[in-house]
């Protein structure tokens, strides 16, 4: 059987970190954090904040390894663009993998204005954006399919659920 790739995007303080882990642990895929790489590379080397496509195309190769061995991944990024998108999915059926695109949205701006004024990142130095960054971003209306995810109207376990059984369709 093919090995799977599920991208899960979305804004920042969505809910796609806590929804992506948890379907990892459920799942037991790899998974991967742009995040997580981005910071260790500002901690570890003169570059700093904004990286461009740097950790993206440190998870995507990454994720070719893994996938190229039968190993399905999650990787967690915001994925704001169409190139980024395309990107992932390149990297997925470029290793005989299935994809699954999955966007985490948080219907509620109250709610999620309050989740990005009071989360912790959980990654050391990571300072995460403001609401007023997280609202100015750019970030490319969807063109194609994609699994839509809305955490204001699911709690975590029911979001996680709605991946994983998109992902044993996708299988």
């Amino acid at each position: 059987m093919p090995p799977l790739l599920i991208v899960v995007g979305g804004l920042p303080a969505t809910g796609k970190t806590t929804v992506a882990a948890e379907a990892a642990r459920r799942t037991g895929f790899s998974y991967l954090r742009v995040d997580t790489i981005e910071q260790a590379i500002v901690r570890t080397t003169p570059l700093a904040q904004p990286l461009g496509p740097v950790g993206y195309v440190v998870a995507q190769e990454v994720a070719a390894d893994l996938l190229r061995t039968g190993v399905s991944v999650i990787a967690e990024c915001v994925n704001p663009l169409a190139v980024t998108r395309d990107a992932w999915r390149d990297t997925g059926r470029g290793r005989g993998a299935h994809v699954l695109e999955a966007e985490i949205v948080c219907s509620d701006p109250a709610e999620h204005r309050r989740r990005a004024e009071t989360r912790d990142t959980g990654i050391p130095g990571l300072v995460p954006p403001t609401w007023a960054e997280i609202t100015g971003r750019e970030y490319e209306p969807w063109t194609r399919d994609r699994l839509v995810v809305d955490t204001a109207r699911r709690s975590v376990d029911d979001a996680v659920a709605v991946i994983v059984a998109a992902a044993r369709l996708r299988r």
